[in-house]
C-alpha cells in the first residue's frame, strides 16, 4: 500500500436525489455513513448529475428532492462538524475531470461494467442509448479520484465500479506520471526532507529496490507520510521514485466493503419507491405501526395455529436488524411451534423500529423549520469540497500539459 494510502483516511460516497428517504435507504447506506464519519475523513455528496443519466427527460423534482434528502441525512445523524456534505453539480470540477478522463478511457471498459446492461434491462421504458448513461461509471470514477479518496464504501455488487476507477487511475498515471524533469524535481524534494531524512530516504529506497526489503519500503512511506513540510505533489513524486514508478497523480481507491442488510418492503420484495412498499424515515409513527401490522408474512401461516418458518417471512429480516438474540430466539421457537401469532411477532420489532423513526422524525422537523441552516451547511460543504477538487484538477492540468498561461 502506498504512503498516500497509509496516511489517507478519506472516504467518498454519494446518493442520487430521490427525495425523502425510506428505511431501505437508511439501513442500506445512510446508517453506515453516520458511523464512518467518526472513523474517517468523509465526503458525502448529492449525485444530481448522476440523476440525469437515467432521468434527463424530467428534472422538475431534482431541486426539491435534493433538499428533502439532505434533511434526512442530517436527521439520521450526519454531522457537518464530522463530514463534508455537498452537491455534485456545484463543484464543476467533477464534470471537467470526467471529460478529461474520457479522453483516455477505452470504450470497452465502460461497456463491460455489469450494471450497464443490467440497468438497460431493468429500465426498458427509458431511452438509455445516450453517452451520459454509457459514461456514468466514468463519472463515478471522476467523483472518487477528484478527492483522492482512499476508500469507497460499497456492497459486493458495486465492487466493479471501484475496480474501473482503479484502472482509470492506473492508466492516467502511466500515461502522464512521467512528468518533465521528474528526476530533478525528485532531487529537489529530497533536499526538502532535510539532510538527515534525505540520506535515510535514499538508503531505504536502495534497500527496497535492490533487495526488495519490504520493511525499508514501509519505513520510507511512513517518513513521507509524517513529513508536514512536503507539498502533496512532492510527496507523490517521492512515493513514485521510491517504488520505481512515476508520480502518482491520481490515487487508486480501495473498496470499503460494508455489510448491507436485507431490508424487505411491506410486500416482501426489496423496499423501493417504485414498488410502493416503503416505510418513510419521516413517516407518522402510527402509520408505520399500521403498515407493519399488515406486512406480509410466511404464506404457510394461514391460521393462528399453523406453524411457520421465519426464514420465509420478511418480518424475520427486520428482526435480524432490530432484535436482540433473546428476541430472535423467541421468534424462531414461537413461530415454528405456532406458540406466537404473527401480530405478536410484528409487535416486538415494530416497537423498536417505530422508536427509531420517531427520533429521526423529530430531528427532521427541526431542519424542516430551518431550511436556511440546511442550505448554509451545504454551501459550506460545497466550498470545502471545491477547494480539494481545484487542487486535484490543477495537478491533472499540469500532468496533461494544460497549465499554461
Amino acid at each position: 500500500m502506498s504512503a498516500t494510502h497509509t496516511s489517507n483516511r478519506r472516504v467518498l460516497s454519494g446518493m442520487r436525489p430521490t427525495g425523502a428517504l425510506h428505511l431501505g435507504n437508511y439501513l442500506g447506506a445512510l446508517k453506515n455513513w453516520t458511523q464512518l464519519q467518526y472513523q474517517y475523513e468523509c465526503y458525502f455528496f448529492v449525485a444530481d448529475i448522476h440523476a440525469l443519466t437515467t432521468g434527463y427527460d424530467d428534472t422538475s423534482n431534482i431541486e426539491s428532492n435534493t433538499w428533502e434528502m439532505v434533511i434526512d441525512w442530517l436527521a439520521a445523524g450526519l454531522n457537518p462538524a464530522n463530514s463534508t456534505m455537498f452537491i455534485q453539480s456545484r463543484v464543476p470540477e467533477h464534470s471537467e475531470l470526467h471529460l478529461l478522463l474520457s479522453m483516455i478511457t477505452p470504450l470497452g471498459w465502460l461497456e463491460r461494467v455489469p450494471t450497464y446492461k443490467d440497468q438497460q434491462e431493468q429500465l426498458r421504458d427509458r431511452d438509455l442509448a445516450t453517452y451520459g448513461f454509457l459514461g456514468y461509471p466514468l463519472l463515478q470514477s471522476a467523483d472518487i479520484l477528484l478527492y483522492k479518496a482512499a476508500y469507497v464504501p460499497v456492497g459486493e455488487d458495486q465492487i466493479a465500479h471501484v475496480e474501473i476507477t482503479r484502472e482509470v487511475a492506473r492508466r492516467f498515471n502511466h500515461v502522464y506520471g512521467r512528468e518533465r524533469d521528474f528526476e530533478a524535481k525528485v532531487e529537489k524534494a529530497i533536499k526538502g526532507l532535510g539532510s538527515r531524512n534525505g540520506t535515510q530516504y535514499k538508503e531505504l529506497r536502495k534497500l527496497y529496490q535492490e533487495q526488495g526489503d519490504a520493511q525499508a519500503l514501509e519505513k520510507a512511506q511512513a517518513m513521507l507520510a509524517g513529513n508536514a513540510r512536503l507539498t502533496l505533489a512532492d510527496r507523490e513524486r517521492l512515493q513514485g521514485y521510491l517504488e520505481g514508478t512515476g508520480r502518482s497523480i491520481l490515487i487508486e481507491p480501495e473498496a470499503l466493503l460494508t455489510a448491507t442488510p436485507k431490508v424487505p418492503g411491506l410486500d416482501g420484495r426489496k423496499m423501493s419507491k417504485s414498488y410502493g412498499n416503503t416505510i418513510g424515515l419521516r413517516e407518522d409513527p402510527d402509520s408505520v405501526a399500521r403498515k407493519l401490522r399488515a406486512m406480509q408474512t410466511d404464506p404457510a401461516r394461514v391460521r393462528r395455529t399453523d406453524p411457520g418458518d421465519p426464514d420465509k417471512c420478511p418480518v424475520w429480516d427486520l428482526h435480524k436488524i432490530y432484535s436482540d438474540a433473546e428476541t430472535q430466539a423467541w421468534v424462531q421457537q414461537g413461530c415454528r411451534s405456532a406458540g406466537i401469532g404473527c401480530l405478536d411477532c410484528k409487535k416486538r420489532v415494530s416497537d423498536v423500529l417505530v422508536a427509531e423513526i420517531t427520533v429521526i422524525r423529530g430531528r427532521a422537523q427541526e431542519f424542516e423549520e430551518n431550511r436556511d441552516l440546511v442550505k448554509a451547511i451545504i454551501a459550506e460543504g460545497c466550498e470545502k469540497a471545491r477547494d480539494v477538487a481545484r487542487q486535484t484538477l490543477e495537478e491533472v492540468h499540469q500532468a496533461m500539459g494544460m497549465n499554461y498561461r
